[in-house]
């Protein structure tokens, strides 16, 4: 008995995985990757992701989950498919109390209400929770519209941002209220000449021309102004000639009301790692002051009674400092929200002046004097030059590392480099400021983010999206398209396919494309252990790149050097 029980074990021990493997091979299996399913999809995403003014789910902010209200400039009286609106979307319309002349004349907290912020123009929008026209996202977007032979399209979004910049002070972050206080990664300049220089953006006769010269007459205006949004300051990175990110916003920002377990988050991490460099990021505080304490918070972390946000961050008898709170907003300016590059959750991000920001300027002022040749105005064009020469010394002397082999961020408050491994440090390849030797050097030390999928963040597992192993596909692609400009072409195509390959395994996976993908595992397998947890589906930047990453990939090998 006991031998006929033991050999049964033994049979039933070998007929379970068989068992398994034929309910396995049974089930239904997830498509291969195709990169033809990838671009179908891409095709039409572009029309999911539009939004105007004209139709009703253009106004939904589910970050902000009160009745939408669209505000139009103070000097705008209402056209009459925007007072449609109020019956049709059972929506406010309202003004801006007073002309915006620049970022930070306006707190939102002047206004009755968060709300959406008019735009003359159909635009894109990333997807997910991001249901508005964002400042460096359409950068990438503008380059997949044209790379789908949607000009007309992409030119109107550059025009929104001409509105945005002559109505609201600038190019914002996005067209909501609450981003009146900021902007993002400066690429207008950039999405002018993607305009501009494409052929089918105006029509080649004499007056597409005259059409074509007097558009870059007024782009270059705008941009002259969006630009001195940078050199204001408040963006001044200390006596290093180079510029940082800012907000003129004070305390937790608004658009965390879905959200407001981030702060807590921070506040939970920084008490159980109380010696990890953000030790002036916290205060003793109670979870619920009375008057006169609310009071000091006010000048020491955020005002409790102004924001629901403010009042919820506190943990094991702690609150932010003001000062975190400075670093907090300068780093959603920055689009890299959040990481550990400028210290925890990024709060030190203000006492940094940033390879990525600096390059990206670097790149403006160049393109600020191609246009000035262009327009016939020499005298601009010297000034412009100038400007360009002296940021690029200025880069080499704060932010070129000689020793270590490149560029990195530099803490102006502390005199020091950072030593924080990022992917910005290849920025400079795109934007031109590194000489040829500088980007040898940098290209040898690009396994510190190539990974199986493309290149990631950092070599740090923050466990926060903006660190390894995330990568995105913006910075991907200025890193790819860099690569291809320095002369290193088969980097370039290498990486663009790793790109590539990662985003067909995601949508195969899932059947959309992501904000970020896991470029360790080469799929949309993302797992953020603290701050914001979703990868949200869509992806506007995504789709873009996607199409650029192609482009690269078709380009011929490079011959071998001589």
């Amino acid at each position: 008995m006991k031998l006929f029980r033991l050999l049964f074990l033994s049979l039933a021990a070998i007929q379970l995985p068989l068992a398994q493997a034929q309910n396995a091979a049974s089930a239904p299996q997830p498509p291969a990757p195709d990169s033809a399913a990838t671009l179908n999809y891409i095709h039409s995403a572009w029309d999911t992701l539009t939004r105007s003014m004209k139709e009703c789910h253009s106004l939904v902010d589910i970050k902000v989950t009160a009745n939408p209200i669209l505000f139009l400039p103070a000097e705008m009286p209402a056209p009459p498919d925007v007072k449609a609106l109020e019956q049709k979307c059972h929506v406010k319309i309202e003004s801006l109390p007073r002309h915006v002349e620049k970022i930070g004349d306006l707190d939102p907290r002047e206004l009755s209400a968060e709300g959406l912020l008019y735009l003359p123009n159909p635009y894109v929008v990333p997807g997910g929770r991001f249901n508005e026209m964002y400042g460096w996202d359409s950068y990438f977007i503008i380059l997949g519209l044209e790379a789908d032979h949607r000009t007309a399209f992409a030119k109107g979004m550059v025009d929104n941002f001409f509105f945005e910049i002559e109505h609201y002070g600038g190019l914002l972050n996005a067209n909501r209220t609450y981003y009146l206080t900021r902007s993002q990664p400066p690429f207008l300049t950039s999405m002018i000449r993607a305009v501009y220089e494409n052929p089918a953006s105006f029509p080649a006769t004499p007056e597409g021309r005259a059409e074509k010269r007097a558009w870059l007459e007024h782009a270059y205006s705008m941009a002259e102004k969006d630009y001195s949004t940078w050199t204001r300051p408040e963006h001044k990175a200390g006596n290093t000639g180079l510029a940082r990110y800012f907000d003129y916003g004070t305390g937790p920002v608004p658009e965390m009301a879905d959200d407001a377990g981030y702060y807590i988050d921070v506040l939970h991490w920084l008490v159980a790692h109380p010696h990890s460099g953000g030790e002036g990021f916290m205060i003793k505080a109670a979870e619920h002051p009375d008057a006169a304490e609310a009071a000091r918070l006010r000048q020491t972390s955020c005002d409790v009674h102004a924001s629901t946000v403010c009042m919820r961050a506190w943990y094991g008898g702690y609150r932010l400092t003001r000062d975190f709170y400075v670093g907090d907003r300068a780093m959603r300016e920055s689009g890299f929200d959040p990481g550990f590059r400028f210290g925890p959750f990024d709060g030190a991000t203000h006492h940094y002046a940033p390879v990525c920001l600096n390059s990206l300027l670097y790149r403006y002022e160049r393109d600020m004097e191609h246009f000035a040749l262009l327009l016939g105005k020499p005298a601009d064009a010297v000034r412009w030059d100038r400007r360009s020469k002296k940021r690029s010394i200025d880069m080499h002397r704060f932010l070129w590392q000689s020793k270590e082999g490149v560029f990195a961020d530099y803490d102006f408050v502390r005199h020091k480099a950072s030593n924080y491994a990022y992917i910005s440090s290849l920025y400079p390849l795109w934007a031109g400021v590194a000489t040829r030797e500088e980007a040898r050097r940098i290209v040898a030390k690009l396994d510190l983010f190539e990974r199986p999928g493309g290149l990631s963040m950092s070599n740090f597992d923050s466990g926060l999206q903006w660190d390894e192993p995330f990568g995105w596909a913006p910075t991907n692609w200025i890193a790819v398209a860099g690569l291809d400009a320095a002369g290193f072409r088969a980097d370039a195509q290498r990486n663009a396919r790793k790109w590539n390959v990662t985003v067909d395994n995601g949508f195969a996976q899932d059947g959309t494309l992501r904000e970020k993908y896991n470029v360790v595992s080469s799929n949309a397998d993302v797992k953020v252990r603290m701050g914001y947890s979703v990868n949200q589906i869509g992806f506007g930047w995504t789709n873009a790149v996607y199409l650029k990453m192609r482009e690269i990939m078709a380009e011929p090998a490079q011959l071998p050097a001589n």
